[in-house]
């Protein structure tokens, strides 16, 4: 089923590049790592937990970084089935940061350096080390890492793309700014 996509103007694309643009310079910059996207995360990553801890203490485990990818996903397939490209890709684009953030988690499995939310065992320590992959953690890490900045990449490129074919298509004046 081909999506009918509502036209994106120069206006908002440049603004989605814009805010984008602002947003990774603060992601590249950041001597701590955690990103303003972050506080957000951190409780979705949380309630994860207690949903995913209702199947068992391997769920529960795993549920944060669940519920920390499956909530802008659902964001964004929730957009893309009503043709909606500004939400579409801000769902991408936060999968993508998210990434980022379970990358910085995943390469802090050996370590445990990173302060945790009320204490307790490191989720990408046990998940790793069950697995038998603990000494992989800043491989897998790098890897996320790699996979959440294609993400927020292609989620803008799309954006301006998409744009650039509704304003030669006479389709993106006044739409979505």
């Amino acid at each position: 089923m081909a999506v009918d996509w509502k036209p994106v103007s120069r206006t908002a694309a440049f603004v989605g590049a814009g805010a984008a643009g602002l947003f990774w310079l603060h992601a590249l910059t950041s001597e701590s790592g955690f990103l303003l996207l972050d506080y957000a995360n951190l409780a979705v990553h949380e309630a994860g937990h207690v949903i995913f801890s209702l199947f068992g203490l391997g769920l529960g485990v795993w549920g944060g970084t669940l519920l920390q990818l499956l909530m802008p996903l659902a964001f964004a397939v929730h957009f893309a089935r009503r043709g909606e490209t500004l939400g579409t890709a801000f769902g991408a684009f936060w999968a993508g940061e998210n990434g980022l953030n379970i990358a910085r988690y995943i390469a802090d499995a050996r370590a445990q350096a990173l302060p945790l939310v009320g204490g307790g065992e490191h989720d990408w320590n046990f998940i790793l080390g069950r697995l038998g992959l603990l000494e992989a953690d800043t491989k897998i890490a790098a890897a996320v890492r790699v996979a959440g900045w294609a993400a927020m990449i292609l989620a803008v490129v799309w954006v301006v793309l998409r744009s650039k074919k509704d304003a030669a298509a006479g389709r993106g004046a006044g739409s979505e700014d």
